[in-house]
């Protein structure tokens, strides 16, 4: 009973205390990592290098609150794109049904399949690989691949804008 209430709430985007998984702070150096977007094609922090990103872990595709969350990011694109920051969504979807999520909400960045969940792991959005969803956080990371912000409990309706505004602005 427990373990589901604590999904539907991780699902709906509801931060929850029920945790133990370590953040990373701002100013580590950001793990590497290789996983497949929703098309199948490896992206790799290797291949970010010298690039802002946000890489924003979501529970589980076609979801209220993680769909609330990535059309806020959609909606927000240009405003991302003047500031030179690439947007990655995250989740323990298959490719399939992360291309379903693009299509049907009309993401303009893609969406990575981290199913081995190696990945969330290291940076406390999952404990064990065993976790059956993802932890809604996100990080921002810089070009030199040290994290630059952490967010560690979102509020999916403003997430965007809580990131924007730790961006500088569009010059």
């Amino acid at each position: 009973m427990l373990r589901c209430l604590v999904l539907l709430m991780l699902a709906l985007g509801i931060p929850t205390t029920l945790h133990a998984g370590a953040l990373l702070a701002r100013g580590d150096a950001f793990p590497a990592w290789t996983l497949s977007d929703q098309t199948g094609a490896t992206v790799s922090s290797r291949d970010l290098a010298g690039k802002t990103y946000l890489l924003w872990f979501y529970p589980k595709a076609m979801t209220p609150g993680c769909t609330t969350e990535g059309d806020g990011l959609r909606d927000s694109f240009a405003a991302f794109q003047e500031r030179r920051v690439e947007i990655f969504g995250v989740s323990f979807d298959p490719p399939a049904q992360n291309k379903a999520f693009v299509e049907a909400e009309r993401f303009p960045f893609r969406l990575l399949s981290d199913d081995k969940r190696s990945l969330a792991v290291a940076v406390g959005a999952a404990d064990s690989s065993a976790q059956p969803v993802a932890r809604p956080i996100s990080y921002l990371v810089g070009p030199d691949g040290g994290v630059r912000a952490v967010y560690g409990s979102v509020t999916p309706a403003t997430h965007a804008k809580d990131v924007l505004a730790d961006l500088p602005a569009a010059k």
